[in-house]
Formats: C-alpha cells, sequence, structure tokens
C-alpha cells in the first residue's frame, strides 16, 4: 500500500511539472525557427532600432561561440537552440564583421578595422582575451581566417562595389602575412545575375563583393562570398572553388550557394559555415529587415549539404518555418522537416487598439518590414487571431517590433513578458505559454508546445515589454490545418529572356485551396537547390540566374495542411 501512495504522488508530481514547464514555455525544445532568438543589441545610434550581422560561429570544444556585428559581447551555445550572451572588455566589440578560428585549443579573434589587432583565448566563456598581434599589417573590411589541415593560416578580406576578394597566407605564430595578398575574383553582374543591387536584381548599380569565407572539403577550397548588398532581399553568398587555397578560382556550378528572396523574413548572405558535434554542416548568414535603418538586420540558421558530386548548397526552402535541429548525423532536408504548417497567414486579426499606420492586418501578412501597433505599450495590450477553424497547433513565433522605442544599448530592464492562450469559441481561454514572469530578452520568441493543442484562436497579451508601444510584426502560428494537401502543378510556364539570359519569367495555373508556392530550380533534374517562395500569386520574376547555364524549373504548392511537390519538372535552356 506505501509503495502505491508513493506511485501515485511521483505521478501527479510528473504530470505537474510537464503542466508547469509547457505553462511556463519551458518544455524541452527540439526545433527552431528563423529569424534566430537572439537577444539582438539595440544599436548606440539613432533611431532606436536592433541589428546583428555578419555571422562567424565556430565549435570550440564541443560547444558553439557565436560573433556578429554590433553585439556587444558574443553568444554561447551547446545545443544550437539556447543562447546566452557572453560579455567583453577586451575585443572591439564595436567593430563589424568579426571572424574566428580555432588553432591549438586556442581560440583566435580578428574584426573589420584600419588598424586590427589579433586576440586570442583559451577560455571563451570568461570573456578574458589577449592579444596576439598587436598591429596586424593589413587594414581591411570583412575578415576571414582560414586553418587548412596541413598547419597554414590563410586570410580572406574585401568589402568594395569596385574591388575584389583577396587571399594571403599568414605566419600561423606571427599572424603576419607571407607575401603579398593576391586578387581572387570580382563581380561579373553582366552574366550573372545574383550580383545585380535590389531587392529583385533590379537595379543598375555595381554590387558590393564582400564577406568572404572559406570551407574545405574532400580535398577541394569553397571560397563563399556575399553580394548585392546586406539591405537587399536578394542578399547571398555565391561561391568560387579552387583546389589551392589561393587560388585559380572557378565559378562553382550552383550559384549562388545560398540565398531566401522572399518569405517572412528573407536573405541568406554574409555567412559563415561550419560543421557541428554530429558532423552536419550549417550556414549562419545575414538576413535583411532595412526599414529604420540599412543596418538593421537579423540572423538565421539554415542546413547546408554537398551532394554527391561535391556541389555546395544551402536549403532555405520554408526556412523561416519551423525545423528540427538533429541530434544525430542527417542525409538531407527531409530530415529535418516537422510537417507543421503556417496556419496564421491573412487570417483576421482583433486588437485592444491599433496605430493608423500599423494596422492590424500587418500582425499576420509574413512580412517582417511591416508591424502592427498598439497605442500604448501598457500591460493588458492584446492581439487576437481567428485560425477560422479548430487546427491543430505546434508552434508559435511571437515577432516583436520596435515602435517608438528610445532604447540605446544593452541594459537589465530589455525584456518581455506575455500571456498566450487558446479557444475553440473565442469564450472561453486556456493558458498556452505563460512567460508573465519572464526575464530574458526575446524578440523572436518562439514557443514549441510539448504536446500540441486543437485551437480556432490564438491570443496574446502584453504584460511588460522594454519600451515603446506593444507592436508585432508577425504573430505566426505553425501545425496543421486538418484539411486536404493542394494538388500538384501541372500548367505552368518558363520563359527565359533572350535578351537577357539572367532573367526569367515564370506563371501557372494557381490551386485550388492553395494559398503558398515554392519555386525549385538548379542546374540538374535532381540539383533544384534554388528556392523561391511567392504567396497568392500565380507569376514571378526571377533576376537572379547565370546567363551561361542551363535550368530546370518546377514548383511545389503549399496551404495550411501540407506541402504537393511538384510533378512536372521543365528544362530551359
Amino acid at each position: 500500500m506505501k509503495n502505491l501512495i508513493t506511485i501515485i504522488l511521483l505521478t501527479l508530481l510528473i504530470v505537474s511539472a510537464k503542466s508547469y514547464s509547457q505553462s511556463n514555455g519551458k518544455s524541452e525544445q527540439t526545433t527552431i525557427c528563423n529569424p534566430v532568438n537572439l537577444s539582438y543589441r539595440f544599436c548606440l545610434d539613432k533611431p532606436s532600432r536592433r541589428e546583428a550581422a555578419d555571422p562567424t560561429m565556430v565549435l570550440y570544444k564541443g560547444e558553439y561561440y557565436l560573433f556578429a556585428s554590433k553585439s556587444g559581447g558574443y553568444f554561447h551555445s551547446k545545443d544550437l537552440i539556447h543562447w546566452d550572451l557572453i560579455t567583453t572588455e577586451d575585443l572591439p566589440i564595436e567593430d563589424y564583421a568579426p571572424t574566428a578560428v580555432v588553432m591549438n585549443d586556442t581560440l583566435y579573434f580578428l574584426a573589420s578595422s584600419d588598424n586590427p589587432k589579433i586576440y586570442k583565448t583559451g577560455d571563451p566563456k570568461s570573456g578574458k582575451w589577449q592579444v596576439v598581434n598587436p598591429a596586424f599589417p593589413i587594414g581591411m573590411i570583412d575578415p576571414d581566417l582560414f586553418l587548412d589541415d596541413d598547419g597554414r593560416l590563410y586570410f580572406y578580406y574585401g568589402c568594395s562595389n569596385s574591388k575584389p576578394i583577396y587571399g594571403v597566407e599568414l605566419d600561423p605564430k606571427t599572424f603576419n602575412p607571407i607575401g603579398k595578398p593576391k586578387a581572387l575574383f570580382n563581380s561579373h553582374k553582366d552574366i550573372y545575375g545574383w550580383e545585380r543591387s535590389g531587392d529583385y536584381n533590379e537595379k543598375p548599380d555595381n554590387p558590393w563583393i564582400e564577406g568572404s569565407w572559406m570551407t574545405k572539403h574532400d580535398g577541394k577550397y569553397y571560397l563563399q562570398y556575399a553580394c548585392p548588398g546586406t539591405q537587399f532581399k536578394s542578399y547571398c553568398d555565391g561561391l568560387y572553388i579552387s583546389d589551392k587555397p589561393l587560388g585559380d578560382y572557378k565559378l562553382a556550378p550552383n550559384n549562388p550557394c545560398s540565398s531566401k528572396p522572399e518569405g517572412f523574413i528573407a536573405g541568406a548572405g554574409h555567412s559563415s559555415t561550419f560543421q557541428d558535434i554530429y558532423g552536419n554542416y550549417w550556414h549562419i548568414s545575414t538576413m535583411t529587415i532595412s526599414v529604420k535603418h540599412m543596418f538593421e538586420r537579423r540572423l538565421g540558421l539554415f542546413p547546408m549539404f554537398f551532394d554527391k558530386d561535391g556541389e555546395l548548397y544551402t536549403y532555405t526552402g520554408l526556412s523561416d518555418f519551423p525545423f528540427k535541429v538533429p541530434k544525430k548525423k542527417i542525409s538531407g532536408p527531409e530530415d529535418l522537416a516537422t510537417g507543421w504548417m503556417l496556419l496564421s497567414y491573412k487570417k483576421p486579426i482583433e486588437v485592444s487598439s491599433e496605430l493608423p499606420d500599423h494596422p492590424k492586418e500587418f500582425a499576420a501578412d509574413e512580412n517582417i518590414r511591416d508591424y502592427w501597433s498598439a497605442k500604448t505599450g501598457n500591460k493588458g495590450e492584446w492581439i487576437s487571431i481567428d485560425l477560422q477553424k479548430k487546427c491543430t497547433v505546434n508552434a508559435v513565433q511571437i515577432n516583436f517590433a520596435e515602435n517608438e522605442t528610445q532604447i540605446y544599448g544593452r541594459n537589465p530592464d530589455i525584456y518581455y513578458q506575455y500571456l498566450l492562450e487558446y479557444s475553440t469559441d473565442n469564450k472561453t481561454w486556456h493558458t498556452l505559454v505563460d512567460k508573465t514572469k519572464n526575464k530574458t530578452d526575446v524578440p523572436h520568441d518562439y514557443d514549441e508546445l510539448q504536446k500540441p493543442v486543437k485551437a480556432r484562436y490564438i491570443r496574446l497579451t502584453n504584460y511588460h515589454i522594454p519600451g515603446g508601444t506593444f507592436a508585432i510584426s508577425g504573430l505566426r502560428v505553425f501545425g496543421n490545418g486538418g484539411g486536404a494537401v493542394p494538388s500538384a502543378i501541372k500548367d505552368f510556364v518558363v520563359d527565359r529572356m533572350k535578351s537577357d539570359r539572367c532573367i526569367v519569367n515564370l506563371k501557372w495555373k494557381k490551386s485550388p485551396g492553395t494559398f503558398g508556392y515554392n519555386i525549385r530550380y538548379g542546374t540538374g533534374k535532381n540539383k533544384l537547390y534554388h528556392n523561391y517562395e511567392v504567396l497568392d500569386s500565380d507569376s514571378i520574376t526571377i533576376r537572379s540566374l547565370n546567363s551561361l547555364e542551363k535550368y530546370y524549373f518546377t514548383i511545389d504548392a503549399f496551404n495550411e495542411n501540407g506541402i504537393r511537390k511538384g510533378s512536372k519538372i521543365i528544362e530551359v535552356e
């Protein structure tokens, strides 16, 4: 009898703990959703806005360290899901585009500067660093340190709309150059569409060629670079390949190797490529908002792969939907899929109040560049979304916007408190996530539910914001609508311009019950590595092709119930 009572009590404690965990948002998280939910620092100058960009991620002693421009420190994680900030007074954290490299159990750091220094530490968690080279002789922007597997050290750099990317070998003891820097490559916007400026590669301006990053794989050197400009949705990474670290370099067949031109948040440029503890490749990139300021940016994390022919590609298809963070070696993007679809797109919204220039519809239009704002930042302001039918809800991403903030730098009062509830009838409400006591900065908070719920309505109530008004750029709900998956798109036409082969026009017949399409294309039938998301349209113009390559296209259709892969592939000479 005594043992039975003990078992019952233990069971009740476990159930209670699980209930408490979910209501307080502390469930075991296995997925993430871009943009990465970091405590992006408020910039020190006006206007008040957040920024992080130009990331470098390194794996050091089995844990991850993330360095990014203007972050007031650097980030640390054990699992690529949970992040903490490490502050330091030893590094030039106000310099742009930091890089880092691990050599002999020591972590080295360098950032953009006219008078750069190189630093080292054996304990990055302490925030303590020492100067290694106090007068590095190359003033530059966008550095990259690369250690080859033979112990030789190389340095790549460059950020210009006229000058090329450079490379030079360094002495691994003194960190001084060995020989003169070598020009490796420059822009060819006349034939490479992804290098053309503008959100849609539509502008004649010279692109900025910048943000180099080196990856070695199977004896080949993969030199990645960013273009055409950090403020554009088209911000991407191109790729050159060589048998030697300083070239000669040839353009890779698959280009750009990383791009995300549309979606809730766009951009996948100026990145770093790294391997996780299981050997999987990842690409962490700069993503653009660029509304309050050109450099208003965020970070995105994407899986990266080498195919059987050694072609490198970043998978960005629907990559601002939730995806799994693996705990083993994976073979392809399908291993990360959750099956959770977007339930909130253009669904009816009700709010406690709104400002005329920031209407409620902006909270569900899948565009981080606009946002709904309540009239105040007071406790009790709320927003509610009607999914229009009872759905299975697995996760919610809350993207807070900075409206009328007067915050600069970091301080302890920068945190969000809220209550997230659900209902089936808009009358009786149940707690989904309770963060009314939260004291952490979560500007893109992502709540993965420990157990999915059936809900039609989701309501978010403000308890505390760090400043300004209560504003949301995206209240994004993920799960499954329980209905039919769209039919396959069969009738579509691809028309490549003869006068400019970087440009292609696509048109298709809408599939009933579909609100989104993902165009997949590439240089081979089995190499459809590029993704271009389209919402509520039956046509698109893509201007980012290599004019010298042949391409293949197909179209996937998706709705709140799932994705229907394209069954027809069109070859375009």
